[in-house]
């Protein structure tokens, strides 16, 4: 959805809209809360009055302050009548503050808010004795330290709430931009929005679609051009082979050139394989250890070449084709550097329920791959001959890493104990594979 015309476009308007709402806000309650206690200042204006009438009453004559008394309310009482004194912030503070302020600093005062509601007072500086002076119920009824904290607790939670919102609309963009980059690291095509995002992120968005398409341009083309190679070239190689079957001179030298050509048009096969890696075919709930039995049963038709050992496993969003690519690219690799002992191949449901996913491990018994190698070795054109021999493109396993990747999971090689090589393979149940994963 398009932000309005008149909402702010940019980061800093938007910070400086927020904080001054807030701040506006915040005054807003404060002076609502101000308004609905301003008997803070009438009790100043009480504490003020029962000053100057213990005053008067003490510079009276002696004979005279038992009518000011009664006219006041006055009563003189006990030191042991005098009960403690309650605490009623700011108000008890005010009244001793006041009293010593007007009365001598040795005042002392006891403040109860319960029925009736009285101030006692002593202060020696005028007279000796305690003088209970009436107080309206009004001024303290009520308030309490909890009162004030509420308001600021009020005010705090919707400064928060206020603060959360705008994180929100800070960080959402950014977020739909590391989400896109991942989606676009996984071969999938992907655009952002450029029309409800801040000025400084429509930016980051245009440059962001512009590499995406360049990135899809650049892929088709090279598709392209590699598809047309490989077509130009198969051409001329099924004429040779056809010469070469009607060759009859030299057996041994026919059957070398028809193997040759046969190398030739599977390099081929794994050149479009690796472009071709699956991304615009569909994805389909699969049972994913039925997948391995139907991919792997050729290889034991003339006896048992590859172990299953497969747990049950839930289906789960899966390309058919590319993950037979896959397990067929592990399953070759393994039968022709295992040392011709038979190769493993396990699958087993791993994680947490909040985060599940499938390890694939392809074992063999040959003679592994020398550690300095293991990160390079997914890199295409980039073989492990010097530990185990053979041939080919070395594309096999990078067209592993790149079909694996697309379904959001990973691989590694690791080298056994006692000789060999595990090719593992972790793949999501969900959206995403946990970082832990192992």
């Amino acid at each position: 959805m398009k932000a309005p015309y008149w909402f702010p476009q940019s980061f800093f308007a938007r910070t400086l809209w927020l904080v001054l709402v807030v701040v506006l806000f915040s005054k807003a309650l404060t002076l609502v809360y101000l308004m609905m206690n301003e008997d803070v200042l009438v009790d100043r204006q009480y504490s003020h009055g029962a000053a100057l009438t213990l005053r008067a009453y003490w510079a009276a004559n002696p004979d005279d302050r038992d009518h000011i008394a009664q006219a006041a309310g006055l009563k003189r009482i006990p030191r042991d009548k005098v009960p403690a004194s309650e605490q009623h912030w700011p108000y008890s503070e005010i009244f001793q503050r006041q009293m010593q302020t007007e009365l001598g600093p040795d005042t002392e005062t006891r403040v109860r808010a319960t029925t009736p509601p009285a101030l006692w007072v002593r202060a020696p500086s005028l007279g000796d004795g305690w003088v209970r002076v009436p107080m309206y119920p009004h001024p303290l009824r009520g308030q309490r330290i909890w009162s004030v904290l509420g308001w600021f607790l009020g005010i705090g939670l919707l400064s928060t709430a206020a603060a959360w919102i705008f994180v929100r609309q800070l960080n959402a963009p950014l977020k739909r931009l590391v989400f896109a980059a991942r989606q676009l690291g996984q071969g999938r095509s992907v655009r952002l929005p450029v029309g409800d995002t801040p000025s400084e992120m429509t930016e980051v968005y245009r440059a962001f679609n512009q590499m995406a398409e360049d990135v899809e341009q650049a892929g088709r083309e090279r598709e392209l051009m590699l598809a047309g190679v490989s077509h130009d070239l198969r051409t001329p190689l099924t004429r040779l082979r056809l010469a070469l079957e009607f060759m009859d001179n030299d057996t041994e030298l026919t059957d070398d050139m028809v193997r040759d050509i046969e190398d030739m048009d599977a390099i081929l096969d794994q050149f479009l394989a690796f472009i071709r890696d699956g991304r615009d075919e569909p994805v389909e709930e699969l049972d994913f250890s039925e997948l391995v039995r139907e991919t792997l049963a050729p290889y034991n038709q003339n006896g048992e070449r590859v172990r299953l050992c497969l747990e049950p496993i839930p289906p789960f969003p899966l390309r058919r084709v590319s993950t037979k690519r896959l397990l067929t690219n592990l399953v070759e690799n393994a039968l022709n550097h295992g040392g011709g002992d038979a190769v493993e191949v396990v699958a087993s449901l791993a994680g947490d329920h909040n985060a599940p996913y499938v390890v694939l491990s392809v074992l063999d018994r040959g003679n592994g791959i020398d550690p300095a190698e293991l990160d390079s070795i997914f890199n295409p054109f980039i073989r492990g001959d010097r530990a185990r021999g053979g041939r080919g493109t070395g594309l096999g396993l990078a067209i592993v890493k790149r079909i694996a990747a697309l379904h959001g999971g990973s691989v590694e090689l690791r080298n056994r104990s006692g000789g060999g090589l595990e090719a593992r393979v972790r793949l999501p149940l969900g959206l995403l594979l946990p970082r832990d994963a192992v």
